[in-house]
């Protein structure tokens, strides 16, 4: 074995696997009298070892979809863009222009007391926002709508969150010589607080049917069993230009609410055993406790909108002598 030839035996003992197999290549090309012969092994080499070529560019993503919209024409010949905010799928879309909640706000901003109808005003673009379904319908709705003075261009705020008609109901029962009313104690997770209100609820069906609605939800909370024509729509009193009902909260909400009255006779038995009950549709989260109060310290002991309401048109009602004398002698429970 030459000096050569042992140096490099001696080297590459101590390098490690894949640096051996670098240098074994080099040392056979070095050895190698003819040099084609040794620009071919390192271009061999050099080709199968170079990682530092950069990987293909990943093909670009398509476009995303442009979010639902849809077009329909006002009276008058205006054209109404309808769009649906980011996160809105084309389903939720398609089910809240076509429920009840949104034809009805249409009709309301065209009615003869409405935004439109007077020409002051325009409704240039409603954007769908939010939608949560009740099952198969559309329970609440949260839109957008662009609504602009055409005088001066200036646009009204219009955030608006629908839920739709609602009622409730003030219980009246004589006992002893005192009044009570009737009162339901419920979790409200929007005010983040525990409330005493009115037995109250939405209106579910298109057909809009308020006092069947009224007696069907004092029963669904309280337990009483209400006839038909013993309630007395305290709002039917109001000027037909209010539509007669109470808006609660018109800055941001849709709900209108028909208010109702009954007045009972009962025995002391029936207001003990209501005082406490627990009642609500507990497989829809309804956790309701009743309470009984004595009517004069209503107006006190509630911030509930509805229970005020209805005080104020019972009293004023009651002052101007609006109101049926008739009692009904008769509170199933």
């Amino acid at each position: 074995m030459g000096v050569r030839s042992r140096l490099l035996a001696v080297s590459t003992s101590a390098l490690p696997h894949r640096s051996l197999s670098v240098f074994r290549l080099a040392s056979v090309a070095a050895c190698c009298p003819t040099s084609r012969y040794r620009s071919k092994l390192f271009a061999v080499r050099m080709a199968s070892t170079d990682s530092s070529a950069p990987a293909p560019a990943p093909a670009p993503a398509p476009p995303p979809p442009p979010p639902p919209a849809h077009t329909i024409t006002l009276p008058g010949g205006a054209a109404l863009q309808i769009v649906a905010a980011a996160g809105v799928s084309e389903p939720d879309f398609r089910n809240a222009i076509s429920c009840a909640l949104f034809k009805q706000w249409l009709n309301n901003i065209q009615s003869e007391k409405g935004l439109l109808a007077h020409g002051k005003m325009c409704l240039r673009q409603v954007q769908i926002q939010g939608v949560d379904m009740f099952g198969r319908r559309v329970g609440f709705l949260k839109f957008k709508a662009d609504v602009i003075e055409k005088e001066t261009g200036t646009k009204i705020p219009g955030i608006v969150f629908a839920r739709g008609p609602a009622v409730a109901v003030l219980i009246l029962l004589e006992s002893g010589g005192d009044t009570y009313a009737v009162l339901t104690e419920q979790v409200r997770v929007p005010v983040g607080k525990i409330i005493l209100e009115l037995p109250a609820g939405m209106i579910d069906d298109e057909k809009g049917d308020v006092v069947g609605t009224a007696v069907r939800e004092v029963e669904e909370e309280t337990g009483i069993c209400l006839k038909l024509e013993d309630m007395v729509n305290l709002t039917a009193f109001l000027d037909p230009t209010t539509g007669c009902k109470v808006f609660p909260s018109s800055g941001g909400c849709d709900e209108e609410i028909s208010l109702f009255l009954y007045k009972g006779q009962v025995n002391m038995e029936t207001i003990n055993a209501l005082q406490g009950k627990e009642t609500g549709l507990r497989d829809h989260g309804e956790l309701i406790e009743v309470h009984v109060v004595p009517y004069d310290k209503l107006w006190r002991i509630t911030a509930d909108a509805k229970a005020l309401c209805a005080i104020a048109l019972y009293e004023m009602t009651k002052r101007d002598g609006l109101l049926p004398q008739t009692i009904s002698r008769e509170v199933s429970k």
